[in-house]
């Protein structure tokens, strides 16, 4: 994990609790310029960042979608 703030814009996954619960960003930028996909808390901006790669990202979104969190 690395402690990173300005990575670039922030995006809110759509599967984040719209009442502040459960709310994860990722940086869809960074991912694209580097491969490694940037993903934190979003209640916790400046808190870790964790770093997965563009593979294990892509694991991370399907099992979002097939399961019930």
């Amino acid at each position: 994990m690395t402690n990173t703030s300005s990575l670039t814009t922030w995006v809110k996954s759509t599967y984040s609790d719209p009442n502040g619960g459960q709310c994860v960003e990722w940086a869809p930028a960074h991912a694209s310029a580097t491969g490694a996909v940037p993903i934190r808390d979003s209640k916790c901006t400046d808190g870790p960042v964790l770093m997965v790669s563009s593979k294990a990202f892509a694991g991370l979104v399907t099992l979002a979608k097939r399961v019930e969190l």
